[in-house]
């Protein structure tokens, strides 16, 4: 992916703009549009201050505390303290990548003019972004509502000059990468603190980056499914569009069709009634298993898309109108059930490609292959663990897509008395998917390792080139040797964005 300039201007970011600067790095700016919103929404907050009007988070205190009137004259105070007071995380920090994501979509809501912010806030942010302070930011700690509140305020302390931060690959105090990069730390106004973590962009950029991956590892499938198919000479009448055209599911036709592309001029695929009329279910019903996660992942895609592009602080500032109005926009209940929905979906892909894996390895099953794919078993095991790893994986996957949104603890002296789980939803998501990208690593492995005791020659136009591809990152096995290292090399390489571009030059895929 190109190093573009994203710019924060109204216009709707999308998923892709996420990854780009997240993973990508790509620089941000605020446009001049955004700006004048923030301006506008600010000079209100500041008549509200001087009129002395009383206002949730502005002149009265937080949770509980919202009927508990602060004086004009401790309102800075007060949003240092929220600050200070909610930087509750613990656990982990966040990899790089989502640190960047969450600032990302924190600076977008922002630039939406709703919240009361002064634009040099907000711009000091978008260069702490794009000059690489990262914010440390512990996982665990958010109920997913008010919001991201918690690592939200792990980001604002790096801000104000507090907390700690990553800054050129090391991890320090917030306050001193501030100062090696050049940025002034922000003294927060009245209403500013809370502005800066009452929102849901944490478990939305754990949403967005986990979306893309599954996407990605969707189309995966079909390739991984397409390879096994001709290593176990299935049947290719299964992947025929008269069948896909009478059940018209988008997904499953578009999934069909991969396979169909993938296979094309194979002399591995048999005909139906050639060696058998029908093949086992993770092969014959692989569009349809494949093809329900892809309209999934479709959904989900476009949730995750609208609460990126949304106002989800609290109080929100209606400027032009003359109000502040304090409502719920900053729960995550959207977020909550597609990632809940994004476990389910993702999971399913590992799943039948464990059955597939199973397939390859066992000679019960697997047409006539060597025993676990090895050409000396018993002084040779083969590729026996891998499937253990791969079943492991499937397993841990089954507990984790148990729904965190089906919970809530209410908090804040029952104030707040339901609670979406969105970021641990969000959480899990993005650890399904990371096993699932393992477990297609090892299915493209067994089933290149089952095509090398076939030959390699005979495979279609796209799989011939996904084989070529493997094996020039891993060579056929010969005999045993340790396998966690190719594992997590072709995991890694599958999530290089220019492989299935490249594939698509020789079977169109999608």
């Amino acid at each position: 992916m190109e190093k573009e300039e994203i710019v924060i201007d109204g216009s709707p970011l999308t998923i892709e703009d996420v990854i780009l600067a997240a993973r990508y790095r790509s620089p941000v700016r605020i446009g001049k549009a955004s700006e004048m919103k923030m301006k506008r929404s600010r000079e209100y907050v500041d008549r509200l201050l001087r009129d002395k009007k009383a206002v949730y988070g502005l002149t009265t205190g937080f949770g509980k505390f919202s009927d508990t009137y602060i004086s004009v004259e401790d309102a800075k105070s007060l949003q240092l303290n929220l600050i200070r007071s909610h930087a509750c995380g613990v656990g982990n920090p966040f990899p790089e990548e989502v640190a960047r994501a969450v600032m990302l979509l924190r600076i977008n809501a922002l630039a939406l003019g709703y919240s009361g912010i002064r634009f040099e806030a907000v711009q000091t942010m978008a260069e702490m972004l794009n000059k690489g302070v990262i914010p440390v930011i512990p996982e665990k700690g958010s109920l997913g509502a008010s919001g991201d509140l918690a690592p939200l305020s792990h980001l604002a302390l790096v801000l104000i000059g507090e907390g700690e931060a990553m800054f050129r690959g090391q991890r320090m105090p917030g306050g001193k990468a501030m100062s090696l990069a050049g940025i002034p730390p922000v003294v927060l106004e009245a209403k500013e603190g809370l502005a800066l973590i009452n929102g849901t962009q944490v478990m939305t950029a754990i949403g967005a980056i986990a979306c893309w991956d599954a996407i990605h590892a969707a189309r995966w499938a079909d390739c991984a499914a397409a390879l096994s198919c001709e290593a176990l000479l299935g049947v290719r009448d299964a992947f025929d569009p008269a069948t896909h055209e009478i059940r018209p599911h988008g997904g499953q036709r578009q999934s069909a069709s991969n396979i169909r592309r993938l296979t094309e001029r194979s002399r591995l695929m048999t005909n139906q009634g050639e060696l058998r009329v029908q093949d086992a279910y993770s092969l014959r019903c692989a569009p349809q298993v494949h093809g329900a996660s892809r309209d999934a992942l479709a959904y989900i895609a476009e949730k995750i898309a609208l609460e990126m592009n949304s106002a989800t602080d609290n109080p929100l500032i209606f400027a032009d109108e003359d109000r502040v109005i304090s409502g719920g926009n900053f729960h995550g209940q959207p977020v909550a059930l597609s990632m809940d929905f994004l476990s389910i979906c993702a999971a399913e892909l590992a799943n039948i490609s464990e059955r597939r894996i199973e397939r390859l390895v066992n000679p019960q099953l697997n047409e006539q292959l060597p025993p676990f794919l090895t050409r000396q078993g018993g002084l040779h095991s083969g590729f026996m663990v891998a499937q253990y790893t791969a079943a492991a994986l499937v397993s841990e996957n089954k507990a984790l897509s148990h729904p965190a949104s089906v919970d809530s603890i209410p908090s804040s002296g029952n104030q707040e008395d339901h609670v979406s789980m969105g970021t641990i939803a969000a959480r899990k998501a993005m650890q399904i998917i990371e096993n699932v990208c393992s477990v297609l690593a090892i299915e493209l492995l067994c089933a290149a390792q089952a095509v090398d005791f076939r030959d390699p020659q005979r495979l279609g136009k796209g799989t011939g080139w996904l084989y070529a591809k493997l094996r020039e990152r891993v060579s056929f096995a010969d005999e045993d040797r340790a396998l966690s290292s190719e594992i997590v090399k072709i995991a890694g390489w599958m999530k290089e964005q220019g492989v299935l571009e490249e594939l698509k030059t020789i079977a169109p895929i999608e």
